[in-house]
């Protein structure tokens, strides 16, 4: 039987991947962006076809970043909506975790130092094969999945 495997990238922008793993490793199925809520919509209808117990959901956990680069400079720049997003981010991570015990589903939460991220389009290309149209969120949530081998 086939595993569902989703990579979530917390945010406004809340990256979505979906691979599937026939035992070569999750192959990448969908690469996209979305609202919070309408993930969390997707995730409930893959469970609907292939049932709780094919899924997991790996996601990325803002929590256990230590550091923010260049938030200060930003801050300075920009003002203190940069550490609002930051903070933002890690909010969504307990959502998501919240939401995954609620419905009762197998997640793990991925320190962001352990997940490839900041691919750009070309290079992502190449890793994956995936062509069509991305972003940095979606990306990264696929680089959570892609190539990951179903352990449950």
């Amino acid at each position: 039987m086939s595993k569902v495997l989703i990579g979530i990238d917390t945010g406004v922008n809340t990256g979505f991947a979906v691979a599937i793993d026939q035992g070569n490793g999750g192959q990448l199925q969908d690469v996209d962006s979305h609202t919070i809520t309408l993930a969390m919509s997707k995730v409930l209808e893959l469970v609907e076809i292939h049932s709780k117990q094919n899924i997991k959901l790996f996601i990325e956990d803002a929590r256990k970043r230590t550091w923010f680069g260049n938030a200060d400079a930003r801050q300075a720049k920009s003002g203190a909506g940069v550490r609002e997003g930051i903070g933002s981010v890690k909010r969504d991570a307990q959502i998501w975790e919240d939401w995954c015990k609620e419905q009762g589903l197998k997640y793990q939460m991925i320190h962001p130092a352990a997940n490839k991220t900041k691919t750009d389009a070309k290079y992502f290309l190449k890793l994956t094969g995936w062509a069509k149209r991305t972003n940095e969120h979606a990306r990264d949530a696929a680089m959570l999945v892609f190539g990951r081998y179903a352990k449950f």
